[in-house]
């Protein structure tokens, strides 16, 4: 059995996915590029570093990129904050987890002040041992860096940890740091890009894995 799970936050813990995509969305029309919903949402679980040069030449990343990132915030924190709302069975799952002996971290691409955030509304600000937001890495998903700085802060080898997220990015990440992956359905993404990008194993969400604790890598 893993000794330690780390969790994606974004379509993992919170349902925000949306949100999220809406946000850039505007963002991007705003500064004058027409990227639609549906090309924003299929980027979220990136941070802002991998998911502007999806849609922006280096030259537009260089010149607009800062602020239409900080224009992007702003309206996140302001219209859409306020809308996000926990999955139900965290606490739950999380808690299971616990009792179970296996330690708990979060390596998430927000920034920290949006994380902690995330973690009051999904009842479990206090639970995790390690928290790793975008403020400490120098790339996000699907760079391997949230994973890796997590494991470091565990004091964990990878093959002791498992790494649980709703998107592609995630599980990418994960298999660069040498992690196992398992997906969540939660985030909008089809069970085949999570397989694809390398998810051992795909449940519904924090519930539906909650359910299949026994008989998932968790189990005994």
């Amino acid at each position: 059995m893993p000794k330690s799970a780390i969790f994606d936050v974004d379509g993992t813990l919170v349902d925000s996915v949306d949100l999220h995509a809406l946000a850039w969305h505007e963002a991007f029309l705003h500064f004058g590029y027409n990227v639609t919903f549906e090309q924003a949402r299929s980027q979220i679980g990136k941070g802002g570093d991998n998911l502007l040069p999806e849609f922006l030449t280096a030259q537009q990343v260089d010149e607009c990129g800062p602020a239409l990132q900080d224009w992007r915030g702003k309206r996140f924190k302001s219209a859409y904050l306020p809308l996000v709302r926990p999955f139900s069975a965290v606490p739950a799952l999380l808690q299971r987890l616990q009792a179970n002996g296996i330690k708990l971290a979060v390596a998430s691409s927000a920034k920290k002040d949006e994380l902690d955030v995330y973690l009051q509304i999904a009842a479990v600000a206090d639970v995790f041992d390690v928290t790793v937001s975008s403020e400490d890495v120098q790339t996000s998903k699907p760079a391997p860096d949230a994973f890796e700085v997590a494991i470091h802060k565990l004091r964990v080898p990878p093959s002791d940890a498992i790494a649980i997220g709703d998107s592609p990015y995630d599980a990418q990440a994960a298999t660069r740091a040498g992690l196992c992956a398992l997906g969540f359905l939660s985030g909008g993404f089809t069970e085949a890009a999570l397989r694809e990008a390398g998810c051992m194993a795909i449940y519904a969400g924090p519930g539906g894995l909650l359910a299949c604790l026994g008989t998932s890598v968790f189990g005994p």
